[in-house]
């Protein structure tokens, strides 16, 4: 039960971390994915990047405390979900019109 409320708990964290990444990317690490006449879409990886950066040390922080066979699976799957709901939520693409 534990297990469980502290990998909802880092979902949510990797969520903002990957939401406030996107919204203010301090790298700007951008993507054009399709480019118009009209319009440009863009994926900001910020957001991701920030998060996989937060995944690696939540991940050296277990191996250190010697919990990483325990919380090590569920630290990974709240990551993949993150990842999994932050792109369908569009977390990171933008839009830019010229009109």
């Amino acid at each position: 039960m534990k297990n469980a409320v502290f990998t909802v708990l880092k979902l949510i964290l990797f969520l903002f971390v990957f939401f406030i990444g996107s919204i203010f990317p301090p790298f700007h690490f951008e993507h054009i994915l399709i480019a118009t006449p009209g319009t440009t879409r863009i994926f900001i990886a910020d957001g991701l990047l920030l998060m996989l950066a937060l995944y690696v040390v939540l991940v050296i922080v277990e191996a250190l405390r010697k919990r990483l066979r325990t919380a090590g699976p569920w630290t990974t799957l709240a990551f993949v979900l993150a990842i999994i709901f932050g792109l369908m939520m569009k977390f990171g693409f933008l839009t830019r019109s010229a009109f």
